[in-house]
């Protein structure tokens, strides 16, 4: 007898199982097929809108690629991860190195926008004898003499009498016409940015009033923003100002003054939102945890933290304020004000302090765009940005300038405040090199002269600083 014996019926032969189980094998492979296709487009679908979101890439090396021009040297600078830093904390530190710029630092593209904005709207042309006015401690008045020589223009910049030496010879350097004044503050029709203003203004003004008849004449155009001054010498012009004719050869032909005025002019901010801040994303694979940033005119922190939080809304803005600057307590507490400025020690001119490049005392337009964004701020000393400096040449081999040094500080703190050791990623800035701060931060004379200490163990101490700590 045997068991387990099993009878199939009639109907189920060897043909009919073969059919069977063909048609399981061909269902099932369909089905793989078909879900391997539609996950191969979607992503397809993914990495297209990524290229269309974020077209520029980081520094690469072809043998035939050629970038035309100075200014196709401009951004698209790398990440370089500190490397002393990010392992003493347990975090990923990431300084975009704006100091590879051409003209040396992350203004390089503030200038470049500025410029471009104005031709795209015939506010500028090249090459037709017009000068570019602009007010700076020094980057901004480098990066713009850089670019306009390219372009065919001629500039005078104004800074403050107080700043290092290096930035004036470079300025020198590019064939800019430097005008040095006293520090003082904004209110002051003296004040830097208000001399290179009524200088654009000011500018042609003999060519055109020459007779009494000519007096009611305006030489200034219409720009369409209260910030952005542009006049000309052309004598086509009325008594409300005129707008570019595009047959009117005289008009268009005759040299221009342009005030760019960084710290109002909205292509500030523009230049970071379109181009620094994507660039950062793209480059950290869409993850970052925090921003970092000093603000001077305010469109670095305002333009990347403003991309950055458009992306993800969880990323952190934190802003690093050096003494003497009142963004720290409009952060923190809503009002403009520095400790240094209370009654019977406030001071006349500009915020006191080593540190160049950043903190102000005065809302701006960028800054406008700024605060709201921000989601926390540190005060950063002199001493502290001075040790930061030496630690980075021991430990890492890099020569940063002073707002640089502030930024990594910031960063320490921030970590600290947060308690983060997990491998979080913090992107900073590294606007320029110690090379335009030899006579003064980079100085120990100086430094000592100042009273300011050369100390990079302070670092190490904020470093061993409890997790938690305010710092």
């Amino acid at each position: 007898m045997k068991l387990f014996e099993l009878t199939l019926p009639p109907w189920y032969s060897n043909t009919v199982v073969r059919h069977i189980t063909f048609g399981i094998l061909i269902g099932f492979t369909l089905s793989v097929t078909s879900t391997s296709i539609s996950s191969y487009w979607r992503s397809r679908r993914r990495q297209s809108v990524s290229q269309e979101q974020h077209k520029s890439r980081p520094i690469e090396l072809r043998s035939n690629e050629v970038v035309y021009g100075v200014t196709g040297l401009i951004g698209n600078t790398p990440l370089v991860r500190i490397d002393s830093l990010s392992d003493a904390l347990g975090v990923e530190i990431l300084g975009k190195a704006e100091f590879l710029n051409p003209g040396g630092s992350v203004k390089d593209r503030v200038a470049l926008r500025i410029i471009e904005d104005a031709e795209r709207r015939g506010l500028l042309h090249p090459h037709t004898g017009s000068r570019i006015f602009e007010g700076t401690v020094g980057s901004t008045g480098i990066s713009i003499a850089t670019i306009a020589k390219a372009r065919g223009y001629d500039t005078t910049i104004i800074m403050p009498d107080d700043v290092a030496l290096e930035k004036v010879n470079a300025l020198q350097a590019l064939g800019a016409d430097v005008q040095r004044v006293r520090p003082a503050s904004i209110v002051d029709k003296k004040q830097y940015v208000n001399i290179a203003r009524r200088a654009a203004i000011e500018f042609g003004r003999s060519d055109i009033g020459k007779g009494l008849e000519d007096a009611h004449k305006s030489h200034e155009l219409h720009t369409g923003s209260a910030s952005v001054v542009v006049t000309t010498t052309s004598s086509h012009v009325n008594a409300e100002g005129s707008t570019d004719d595009p047959l009117d050869e005289d008009l268009l032909s005759k040299p221009r003054g342009f005030f760019a005025d960084q710290f109002e002019n909205r292509s500030n901010f523009e230049a970071h939102y379109d181009g620094t801040g994507p660039e950062i994303w793209r480059q950290t694979n869409s993850h970052v945890d925090a921003f970092v940033s000093g603000a001077g005119t305010g469109g670095t922190i305002a333009g990347i933290g403003r991309f950055l939080k458009s992306m993800d809304e969880e990323v952190q803005v934190a802003l690093a304020d050096p003494e003497g600057s009142g963004l720290y307590n409009k952060v923190k507490h809503g009002v403009l004000y520095d400790r240094r400025e209370a009654e019977g020690t406030k001071r006349r001119h500009q915020v006191d302090t080593v540190v160049e490049g950043i903190g102000i005392n005065r809302m701006t337009n960028n800054i406008d765009l700024a605060i709201p964004i921000i989601d926390d701020a540190f005060r950063i000393t002199d001493v502290e940005a001075v040790a930061m400096s030496r630690y980075l040449v021991q430990n890492d081999g890099l020569f940063l300038g002073s707002s640089s040094a502030c930024n990594l500080v910031a960063c320490i703190k921030f970590v600290k405040k947060r308690g983060w050791r997990d491998g979080q990623t913090l992107v900073t800035i590294l606007c320029d090199s110690g090379n335009r701060h030899y006579s003064k931060f980079w100085n120990d004379d100086y430094l000592r002269k100042a009273n300011i200490p050369v100390d990079r163990s302070i670092i190490d101490d904020l470093i061993a600083q409890p997790a938690g700590s305010g710092v």
